[in-house]
């Protein structure tokens, strides 16, 4: 139709050019589509036709000026669509006319398509070089934001750069982190999908397969990607494709029966309602542009009289196919001629679906911008009227100008575009929900806002149906989430996704599921079972409340009363021969020491303190150095008495009781004055021993310095060694009074039993080095009172006939 200024319009209203392959023996023809109408699309270009003549009825918007239209078909390919874009270009006009006033009917000042992206990016190479505006409703690919290779493209859909967005968060938030895809071989699925694979890596999402076709592709090829998704293990398959690749794929795996998917569609073919007739597809969930309702569109679309169905080749082809009759008589055998009864109010078709309109009005939100921009670029507002100059020699550049600062409201949409030539990107998020009478619906579930703060971008408010019509998010996943307490390990040559859990190591903890790696407890901390907490490690000392810690508590009281008991003895029968021949004053104090060993062994018993510490190692190595004195004493006294037996020997005047009493005393001095200087150097102390066990804390005592304890361990060995030599010595002197003999068995058990202490009190784990000790102090101190006095109180008790001193003197 002419106008004053004419507005182009480019659409891809068939799915395919008709290519032939030349000998160049004859002249090429001219470019022709063919395959089925896209009548989604026909419908656009009929909207476009009924937004220019809304425009042209309008007494605010242009008034006075007529606007006109070019609308072509692109075929849905590249080539038709340069080849319509060079036709817009020409500007031929048919008349010629004289004179400055021309109408200019031929100029175009705007296009509005493709609806493609390849056919746009085709289209706007050409356009760009003739500084002339184009405005598509549906060519989303990220890449047509490039000003400096597209200049003069705008845009009423959003990119595609916030649908990827949209779509990865789509993903992330339900949990699929293991998905495949296939996209459209064309710009819009290349660039799409080129942008979603990196941005679905970042958030930790894996791609079992990505396949890409086009619905031109040789069937062997469609097959194959279809057997792929068949044969796939992942559940969700994100779609990137244009509708008319998606009804291919569909139709391909339609053929045999496929394992369920859930589909997660792109804008393009998600809001289709033709693709809504493969019922396996129902659940499926994506990104949709926000419905709306242009007010007199559907009556447009319905009023279409014979003489405009067959004044168009397309409207003819439509009507044809809709009620499979045709319009020319004899053309069609297989069909009848149409009478006109056909009624398009009853017609079922995408043509006639206006209660959600979705790139129809991106279509008429883009006739509408230019419109503005050529209503800024002719009219000037008066204080009451507006006046525009149809006359004014105006440029396409000057709408490219317009088109930039162009800002907007109709119909309750804004519409504006930012440097890039973008609008603010706002999606719908849409369900496919069978409804109770079996009828595929379209539902919408929630919305993608770019404009919302980040990570609010995305919001779900509606329940959402899954494939197969279950109700709970569906889980596809490549390895289910490691729990508590284990580690991922990644699988050889498979993605992230791709892992074995693996329980956590002794002494190591994970607090969140699908942990990379575990982490060791602080060093007083110990996991639980299920090692995903910490707990406090139980604390393991030599308790007064244990069996092992009653028992020998037990044996320490019963040996210091048995020393008692013996000393009473002893004290009762002081003047008797057996306690006067062996030394009673050093048999005394004996006892004494003994009892003390005994009762030094209760300090090993109980929480480690540092009194206890150092008490428990001096007080143990003094008495028993007190212990082994008199025992030492004990024997040089036999060694002395024999000796004084000789004629002429004046021994015993030498080693009387107060040099015994001064032996005792040196050796215990020298035992003190080592306790000393460890206790001044390095003392003993308690400490929390974490090493040991790792599952417990040892209270222990430290020695401090381990010098000062084994000397202190040394020269108890020491003196008991020497004691021993003498004693071994005088065993066979012969007198009944003789000592030796029993001195010598009880330093044999004494050093027996403190030599296989050493490697048992090194090689006892936790408390039971502890036990190793007491064990050695009581059966040491048993050794010797069962030895030295045992005898003796049972000639004292038993044979009161041998404690008299004519026995006593008789020769053995």
């Amino acid at each position: 139709m002419d106008g004053d200024f004419v507005i182009g319009g480019v659409f891809s209203m068939h799915y395919k050019l008709h290519t032939v392959i030349y000998n160049y023996t004859t002249k090429p023809e001219a470019l022709r589509c063919t395959g089925s109408m896209n009548v989604r699309n026909l419908r656009d270009s009929r909207a476009m036709i009924f937004a220019i003549e809304e425009i042209n009825n309008s007494t605010e918007l242009l008034p006075g000026i007529k606007l006109g239209y070019q609308i072509y078909d692109s075929c849905s390919s590249v080539p038709g669509a340069v080849d319509v874009a060079f036709q817009l270009s020409e500007n031929k006009d048919p008349v010629f006319y004289k004179g400055s006033n021309c109408s200019q009917s031929g100029l175009v000042m705007a296009v509005v398509g493709d609806s493609g992206s390849s056919q746009s990016i085709g289209i706007s190479h050409i356009f760009g070089s003739f500084n002339i505006s184009q405005v598509s409703h549906f060519a989303t690919c990220a890449c047509l934001s490039d000003k400096q290779k597209y200049p003069t493209f705008f845009r009423t859909v959003p990119s595609d750069q916030f649908q990827v967005d949209a779509l990865v968060k789509l993903v992330k938030h339900f949990g699929w982190t293991w998905i495949g895809t296939v996209y459209s071989d064309s710009d819009y699925g290349n660039y799409g999908m080129a942008s979603f694979l990196p941005a679905a890596k970042k958030e930790g999402i894996c791609v079992e397969y990505s396949e890409s076709f086009y619905r031109t592709d040789p069937h062997s090829k469609i097959q194959r990607i279809a057997d792929v998704i068949r044969r796939s293990t992942a559940l969700v398959v994100v779609a990137f494709l244009s509708n008319g690749d998606m009804n291919v794929l569909l139709g391909e795996l339609a053929q045999q029966p496929s394992p369920p998917r859930q589909w997660v569609g792109s804008e393009s073919w998600v809001t289709d309602q033709l693709l809504m007739g493969f019922s396996f597809g129902a659940g499926s969930i994506g990104v949709g542009i926000q419905p709306s309702v242009i007010p007199g569109l559907r009556d447009f679309l319905l009023d279409l009289s014979a003489s405009e169905v067959a004044a168009s080749s397309q409207l003819t082809e439509f009507w044809e196919d809709a009620f499979n009759c045709t319009l020319t008589k004899n053309a069609y055998l297989d069909k009848k001629v149409c009478d006109g009864t056909e009624d398009l109010k009853s017609l079922v078709s995408p043509y006639t679906e206006t209660s959600q309109l979705r790139t129809t009005n991106m279509v008429y939100k883009a006739v509408y911008a230019i419109a503005h921009a050529i209503h800024n670029a002719v009219c000037q507002k008066t204080k009451l009227i507006t006046q525009c100059n149809k006359h004014i020699q105006l440029e396409p550049k000057d709408i490219l100008n317009e088109l930039k600062t162009v800002n907007f409201s109709h119909n309750g949409y804004p519409v504006s575009f930012d440097a890039n030539g973008d609008p603010v990107a706002f999606y719908e998020l849409v369900n496919w929900q069978m409804s109770e009478s079996g009828v595929m619906e379209l539902v919408t579930v929630g919305y993608y806002d770019a404009s919302l703060p980040k990570g609010q971008e995305l919001q779900i408010n509606r329940n959402i149906t899954w494939v197969e019509g279950v109700t709970k998010v569906p889980v596809s996943v490549c390895s289910r989430s490691c729990p508590l307490g284990t580690r991922k390990v990644l699988q050889k040559g498979k993605p992230i996704c791709c892992y074995d859990c693996i329980p956590c190591p002794d002494g190591e903890i994970s607090v969140i599921t699908d942990s990379p790696e575990c982490f060791s407890c602080p060093g007083e901390f110990w996991p639980n079972a299920e090692k995903n907490a910490c707990f406090p490690k139980p604390v393991e000392f030599l308790s007064f409340d244990e069996v092992l810690a009653s028992i020998l508590a037990a044996f320490s009281i019963i040996g210091a009363c048995l020393a008692i008991i013996t000393a009473v003895i002893f004290f009762r029968h002081r003047s008797t021969p057996v306690v006067k021949a062996n030394n009673s004053e050093l048999s005394f104090l004996l006892l004494f020491s003994l009892t003390l060993c005994f009762l030094c062994s209760l300090t090993f018993i109980g929480a480690p303190s540092e009194w206890s510490c150092m008490l428990r190692h001096t007080a143990f190595g003094i008495i028993f150095v007190l212990c082994i004195s008199c025992v030492l004493a004990k024997t040089v006294v036999v060694l002395m008495a024999f000796k004084a037996t000789l004629p002429g020997s004046n021994v015993m005047k030498w080693f009387g009781p107060p040099q015994q009493r001064m032996t005792v005393v040196f050796f215990t001095f020298i035992q003190v004055l080592i306790c000393t200087v460890w206790l001044l150097l390095s003392p003993p102390f308690p400490l929390k021993n974490l090493s040991t066990s790792k599952e417990k804390i040892i209270l222990e005592c430290a020695l401090g310095s381990a010098v000062g304890f084994w000397a202190v361990l040394g020269y108890i060995g020491l003196l008991a060694v020497f004691c021993f030599v003498l004693a071994v010595l005088a065993r066979k002197l012969p007198d009944n009074f003789n000592e030796a003999k029993l001195i010598t068995f009880s330093m044999l058990i004494f050093c027996a039993v403190w030599i296989t202490f050493i490697p048992a009190y090194v090689s006892s784990p936790g408390k039971f080095t502890v036990a190793v000790e007491i064990f050695a102090i009581l059966a040491s101190s048993f050794g010797l009172i069962l030895c030295i006095f045992a005898p003796k109180c049972f000639i004292i008790m038993f044979q009161p006939e041998k404690n008299s001193k004519k026995y006593l003197l008789n020769k053995i």
